[in-house]
């Protein structure tokens, strides 16, 4: 490796060295493969390697989107051939207020184009590290949300069972609870924590008279091995807290910290104390993202937004701790490309899946060896 001199930031150096180890194998399969279904590219092309039909990463604004645009797994029966399944729940049959989430799997995967497999900060290369497949969407029933937590359920059961890491695009919040039951039912009796982003506790038992997007914790810590004392949730604030559901919260035990707790605490103690609690006497832990932890500003495209979030770069941050230790999966929510400006809000929801994963992969969980 060549030197490197002592100008750079301290991560900045680690990012310019690990660059220089990252393999590149990978990345000359998918132009081989590229140049073989896609047909050298005309005379006139300089570059060698563009095909004439693009088929693979590059350019950016071209091809059929799936996320990251990994392959498109027809047969789901094939997820466990990956380390990583990808799968939208396209449900807004819970929200409360503003509706549109049943389009964020299809925003995710829009903007999700935009990216390219290596992270310079994390010194990652997806592509080169483990390898991920998007399943589609689960067939929802708009009229019907208990069916439709069946379906969610059996799916993302399926994908963990087969020893991929589940990759959940909402959808609005009702899923967290079928997603965690999913989860819960194949850990053979071991107790499964959750850490969750939010600005909204979603810990009361009904609203609106059924089981929507504010009641998930309710119905997933009355799982018998999803206690609520392994319950955190992170960026609760605001004028959109019900006080039923922080009643339930006061009376289970969960645990709750607010942006200004993280800010002032500093999100390197915040992070720890989340993970603390939420692997304390358990096997596996879910994280549960809601998009409206962060601030109004950079989240226009969801459903409940709450000025006083968290900013980008401290989430980003809190992640990157979060998922030094592995995770059973990851889902996030609330992203409503109706309301969305500029495609923003499906850009840091993609953000946050793409570095969990990366944080994942330098800490070595994945690509993951066998279930929980």
């Amino acid at each position: 490796m060549d030197e490197v001199h002592d100008n750079y930031g301290p991560e900045a150096r680690y990012a310019v060295e690990a660059e220089a180890t990252l393999p590149t194998s990978k990345w000359e399969k998918e132009i081989a493969r590229g140049l073989e279904l896609g047909l050298q590219g005309a005379d006139s092309i300089v570059d060698r390697r563009i095909p004439t039909f693009s088929r693979g990463e590059l350019p950016h604004f071209a091809g059929i989107n799936t996320f990251l645009k990994a392959p498109y797994v027809e047969d789901v029966r094939r997820c466990g051939e990956y380390d990583v399944a990808v799968l939208g729940a396209p449900f807004d049959g819970g929200t409360t207020y503003r509706s549109g989430t049943r389009f964020g799997p299809q925003g995710i995967r829009k903007i999700s184009a935009l990216y390219g497999p290596y992270s310079f900060e994390l010194g990652v290369d997806l592509r080169e590290s483990i390898t991920i497949a998007d399943l589609g969407d689960v067939f929802t029933i708009p009229g019907n949300i208990e069916k439709t937590f069946d379906q969610i359920s059996k799916a993302v059961g399926h994908v963990f069972a087969s020893g991929a890491f589940p990759v959940v695009l909402g959808g609005d919040h009702s899923i967290g609870y079928p997603t965690t039951r999913a989860v819960a039912e194949h850990l053979a009796g071991a107790n499964l924590g959750i850490i969750h982003f939010d600005r909204h506790v979603d810990t009361q038992e009904t609203d609106l008279d059924e089981r929507m997007h504010t009641t998930p914790w309710f119905h997933a810590t009355d799982i018998p091995n999803v206690p609520p004392q392994n319950l955190v949730q992170i960026g609760i604030g605001g004028w959109q807290a019900p006080r039923p559901g922080v009643q339930v919260g006061r009376e289970r035990g969960t645990t709750i910290m607010t942006v200004t707790d993280c800010v002032e605490m500093g999100i390197e103690e915040a992070a720890q104390r989340a993970l603390d609690v939420a692997w304390d006497g358990t096997d596996a832990v879910w994280l549960s993202f809601d998009v409206d932890c962060l601030d109004a500003a950079f989240v226009p495209g969801t459903g409940w937004p709450e000025p006083g979030g968290f900013l980008p770069r401290e989430v980003l941050k809190f992640i990157q701790l979060i998922a030094a230790r592995p995770l059973a999966g990851i889902e996030v929510v609330e992203c409503s490309p109706p309301y969305d400006n500029a495609e923003i809000t499906a850009l840091i929801a993609t953000r946050v899946i793409c570095d969990t994963l990366g944080c994942l992969v330098r800490a070595g969980h994945l690509p993951r060896k066998a279930i929980p």
